[in-house]
């Protein structure tokens, strides 16, 4: 009985491998032999969820792809990519819980937080525990020293907002700008980068006070006093995605005409919702990536998401960087898988091809310029313009 028992059991077994073998397409994959998790604390949930989505399903996409060819890698090893994810609701404490849980996890890798003072508040926790953070915010004191342990993911509003303001003054003739913002430390910050950078531009402020509660429903009493200032151009700093729509919708019923823009990135479908056509024409930083620059890597990473998810979100064109600049650093330096120091020391000098560009771009650390030290990864600076439910490329710029 019990050699017969064992017979079934293997052929069950041999069944089971068959199936698995069709089920990945008729070919063998060897699987790999250890685990690496890479963690993502921030915002999936609330009026900026968005942002933290984009981060989230860029990272399973890419993490699941890579285990489905084999893995990724790394020194003698080839691992598997576990993404751990902790929504932190956009409070500052609840991301310092979700960092100390990634710690607790053995984890020296995390994607987030979204927002300013989520990213400063898990700073302490970070430094402690020996994780390097790849944070969507904007304060400088993160990545400038003695701060080493924060690599910025994207283009910052005083990198952006410079460029979208000379660029609007010299092709759309805009002379005079206003400015309103959330009254929270994110927006804020960014609203007073944008008016330094306004006025060493010589164009004419003529609001740069105005708030609001990033609760508000009803825009009109907060745009009313400025639609009356007829601004060209008017800045929503900013601006999380759920709210963008109903600060377009108020100016425009209020009857403003100008331009409108901001230094976030934004969701179309979103704006399309909420707004409509009214929508047209708002300008915002977009994703890393354009029809005409993006890889076929790209593509079919824009194609594998899409039918993932079920819709894809434009700000995940920069969202997909920073695991693939974690992988590839760790690649480069696998003593770096754990000991973060290691990977400091990558910074100065790595660099590996771009999968998601066309042509000949690298993969490499910046910030110099803004930092006095490379904590910042090299993405495409894309400046899109909405229009008629999607996203058009304004102009590309990037950054040092």
């Amino acid at each position: 009985m019990s050699t017969r028992r064992t017979a079934i059991q293997v052929v069950a077994l041999a069944a089971v491998s068959a199936l698995a073998i069709i089920a990945t397409g008729g070919s063998s994959v060897e699987a790999a032999d250890k685990e690496l998790k890479i963690g993502f604390v921030g915002v999936t949930s609330g009026p900026a969820a968005a942002w933290g989505t984009s981060n989230v399903r860029s990272m399973q996409t890419r993490a699941e792809w890579l285990n489905q060819t084999g893995g990724v890698k790394i020194g003698d090893a080839t691992y598997t990519i576990n993404i751990v994810t902790f929504d932190d609701q956009k409070d500052p404490k609840r991301a310092i819980a979700g960092m100390e849980k990634m710690a607790q996890e053995g984890i020296h890798y995390v994607v987030g937080p979204n927002v300013d003072d989520g990213a400063a508040a898990v700073r302490p926790v970070a430094e402690k525990a020996g994780i390097i953070y790849f944070p969507y915010a904007f304060p400088k004191e993160l990545y400038v020293k003695p701060a080493s342990n924060a690599v910025l993911g994207m283009i910052a509003s005083y990198q952006s907002g410079p460029a979208i303001y000379k660029y609007l003054k010299d092709n759309k003739v805009v002379k005079s700008i206003a400015f309103v913002a959330a009254n929270e430390s994110d927006p804020l910050s960014q609203r007073d980068s944008g008016v330094a950078a306004a006025k060493a531009l010589g164009l004419q402020i003529v609001a740069e006070k105005d708030t609001y509660q990033n609760d508000t429903r009803d825009f009109t009493p907060v745009l009313t006093p400025i639609v009356k200032l007829k601004p060209d151009l008017l800045v929503l700093s900013g601006v999380a995605p759920g709210n963008a729509p109903l600060l377009i919708r108020a100016a425009r019923e209020l009857g403003y005409t100008g331009l409108i823009s901001t230094e976030t990135a934004h969701d179309a479908k979103v704006l399309e919702e909420g707004a409509g056509d009214l929508a047209n024409g708002f300008i915002s930083v977009g994703g890393a990536s354009t029809p005409e620059i993006r890889s076929p890597l790209m593509a079919e990473f824009i194609d594998r998401y899409t039918k993932k998810f079920g819709e894809y979100n434009d700000e995940s064109n920069t969202k997909v960087y920073a695991l693939e600049y974690i992988l590839e650093t760790l690649k480069a330096n696998p003593k770096a898988v754990d000991n973060v120091e290691e990977f400091k020391k990558s910074f100065d000098t790595f660099s590996s091809s771009n999968p998601f560009m066309k042509g000949d771009n690298k993969l490499k650390y910046v910030g110099a310029t803004s930092f006095g030290q490379k904590r910042q990864i090299a993405v495409p600076m894309v400046v899109n313009e909405y229009r008629d439910g999607e996203f058009k490329t304004l102009f590309i710029g990037e950054v040092d």
